[in-house]
């Protein structure tokens, strides 16, 4: 697997100097307003990002819809979309269909996307993470920077000229969208907007802060939300995940039910199973007591191992008992299964692989996973 990004490199470092010189501040604002400054109105502008997303076909300089003045700025608006990532590395799976991309930003930062088996894109917030969870390789960075709306919104743009049938989109790569919540919830209003991406399809994923379910009761887009919760034991969750909202589990998980409750979508709980840690019967009884009646599901996923760390994934056989524990007390459960086990490519790996060859390790994640490596020329 280094090989393969050996061979890359001279191609990821050229990346850089190629791409885009426009400022690295671009925003969907700065787009919109850019248009509305040369006439453009909201049906022009409603025209223009429809067909960034490839709803519609990008207009043409002598489209007669628009403007004379709005056309003259179209390359500029195309060049801006086109530009804010560029894809460095493209690893595949024939067998699950994901694509995991690393994506070069223009400051030469990198961030980590993957085209899920079922038409859904996984999409990234920040470059690393400041909440610090112990088991994911985003952790040990640190946060390097927020990304721009458009840098997020951006990652759904290149994953659907791969694949334009996605549907689907969740924030749950690199770095923790209550984080960066302004930019998120800009890039979601985007999506449920102009990219005919049903609202129920964004799916909002945070380890929980109070900011999150302000900024969901002001929406007009309303998407599903998903929790990273990995434990119901207040003490061990901190240990788990060192810098997550101050907020405790029943309060996190009594807001989360309103919001189901309110917009229609149940809430998610993601578990990450980490054998002798949070896969004991403890956990399972006190899950069952929190969620049991809720408008909720949790999806159990084992843990990827990443160097030196102490965590594993539970056996087979334990992980199936604690989907069939819960079912059985008539909490519905899912096994999300990535395909990250067969290589290290979970969690990060795929970009910390690329930057430990440019002797610049600086962590990513995303839970689904990608095998068969090729380059993108």
């Amino acid at each position: 697997m280094m090989d393969v990004v050996s061979r890359i490199l001279p191609y990821f470092l050229s990346l850089i100097d190629r791409i885009d010189d426009s400022p690295l501040t671009m925003t969907l604002k700065s787009i919109i307003d850019r248009l509305k400054s040369v006439g453009a109105k909201d049906s022009h502008i409603a025209l223009i990002m429809r067909a960034a997303c490839g709803i519609v076909p990008w207009p043409r300089v002598d489209d007669e819809r628009l403007p004379k003045a709005v056309r003259g700025v179209l390359v500029e608006t195309k060049r801006a979309f086109d530009s804010a990532v560029q894809p460095a590395v493209v690893e595949r799976d024939e067998v699950t269909r994901s694509v995991k991309f690393v994506f070069a930003l223009k400051d030469g930062h990198t961030i980590e996307t993957v085209l899920l088996p079922r038409d859904g894109v996984c999409v990234s917030s920040q470059v690393g993470c400041a909440v610090g969870c112990v088991f994911c390789m985003t952790g040990r960075s640190g946060l390097i920077r927020q990304l721009t709306d458009l840098e997020i919104v951006s990652q759904v743009l290149e994953a659907k000229k791969l694949r334009p049938e996605t549907k689907k989109v969740v924030f749950m790569g690199m770095g923790e969208p209550s984080h960066n919540l302004a930019n998120v919830m800009s890039a979601i209003d985007f999506l449920g907007t102009y990219s005919a991406i049903g609202h129920k399809n964004l799916v909002l994923s945070t380890v929980g802060d109070k900011r999150v379910f302000e900024a969901l009761e002001t929406s007009r887009v309303k998407p599903a939300l998903a929790i990273s919760l990995h434990s119901t034991i207040e003490e061990k969750r901190r240990q788990l995940l060192p810098k997550a909202g101050k907020i405790t589990i029943e309060e996190l998980v009594e807001k989360a039910e309103i919001y189901a409750r309110a917009t229609g979508y149940p809430t998610q709980y993601q578990w990450t199973l980490i054998d002798g840690v949070n896969d004991g019967k403890d956990e399972l009884a006190n899950l069952v007591a929190l969620l049991k009646g809720h408008y909720a599901m949790v999806n159990f996923i084992g843990v990827n191992a990443i160097d030196n760390s102490p965590y594993r994934r539970p056996s087979e056989d334990k992980i199936k008992a604690c989907v069939t524990a819960l079912r059985k007390e008539g909490v519905v459960c899912t096994l999300r299964d990535s395909a990250a086990q067969r290589i290290e490519g979970g969690c990060g790996q795929l970009r910390s692989r690329t930057l430990k060859v440019r002797g610049d390790l600086k962590g990513a994640t995303c839970e689904e996973k990608a095998i068969q490596s090729e380059v993108t020329p």
